[in-house]
């Protein structure tokens, strides 16, 4: 909450393309610095001992391995809870240590289905339609809580869009996954029908366009974003613990600021887990150069000795 309150969690802001600017702006610094992304690549096995990882991966040109000093693992906390036998699931050889297992099992991996619709114009503006004279209407809404059965929480875009944003929670979303784009529309235009006493058939001559992902039915998500469960406080920091300076781990699940379940926060995680991977780096350089210098004083030892 106190996270929350530094950055005024509770103002809504979108930017104006969505999260393609987001991407847009990370693929031009990647580009600039020289990083190859291998898209439609899909890793299924990462072998490793201290200061060296191999990763086998599934690409459209067949099976790769690539290797490599010291790895960055950051998928959804879903993927590293799901079982190895199922699609988009990584086996590590060999297994990750038990604190980290501890770890990713004190973490819930959050069950929501999100909706987005769009309207043909704001027709929350004027409800309740029939008002007096001087009523307060929706004309303002941010968020509209209620205790629906299906999507309970919704909100508004800013600036203004004619866009209210569904929110299905835990069993709403259990209810929801793996169901077809029209039947979670349906649903949702129910819900507004008995949140906002507008008629069933208006709201649906309104509506525009629906988006939505299923992310629990995705194999590479396997859910939306993660929370600390009951008695599994220091979970967070276990997961974001490196392993022997070769295993590093990063996403909105290792963050250690109150911000987990956030843009902001896989982000921030990425930054903290680059620095240590360049303090592990210094550190080994560092080893090296020592033990250089130990082997040249042994060596100058020697030469006194047989003087």
């Amino acid at each position: 909450m106190r996270a929350e309150e530094k950055i005024e969690g509770d103002r809504i802001f979108h930017s104006e393309h969505g999260y393609s600017d987001l991407a847009g702006i990370f693929g031009k610094q990647l580009e600039a610095g020289g990083v190859t992304v291998q898209k439609n690549t899909v890793v299924t096995n990462i072998e490793w001992r201290h200061g060296k990882v191999e990763i086998t991966a599934r690409g459209p040109n067949g099976d790769s391995v690539v290797s490599a000093p010291r790895v960055l693992i950051t998928v959804p906390l879903g993927v590293l809870q799901s079982s190895t036998r199922k699609k988009g699931a990584i086996r590590f050889t060999p297994n990750l240590p038990g604190k980290k297992q501890d770890a990713i099992r004190n973490i819930a991996m959050g069950k929501i289905i999100r909706v987005t619709l769009r309207f043909r114009e704001r027709f929350w503006e004027d409800l309740p339609k029939g008002r007096k004279k001087g009523s307060k209407t929706m004309a303002g809404l941010s968020f509209l809580l209620s205790h629906d059965e299906w999507f309970p929480t919704w909100w508004t875009a800013s600036p203004k869009l004619p866009l209210l944003v569904g929110w299905a929670p835990f069993r709403c979303a259990e209810r929801l996954s793996g169901q077809t784009e029209s039947f979670v529309a349906g649903q949702g235009i129910h819900a507004l029908h008995r949140l906002t006493g507008m008629p069933l058939q208006e709201l649906e001559t309104l509506l525009e366009h629906v988006y939505f992902h299923d992310w629990q039915a995705d194999p590479f998500s396997r859910g939306a974003y993660s929370y600390g469960k009951v008695g599994g406080d220091g979970a967070e920091r276990a997961l974001s613990a490196p392993i022997e300076s070769t295993l590093f781990f990063a996403g909105e699940a290792t963050d250690l600021h109150g911000n987990n379940g956030t843009v902001h926060g896989a982000m921030a995680s990425g930054y903290r887990a680059t620095r240590e991977i360049i303090g592990s780096m210094s550190a080994q350089k560092a080893t090296a150069k020592a033990s250089a210098v130990r082997r040249s004083q042994q060596r100058l030892s020697t030469k006194r000795s047989y003087r």
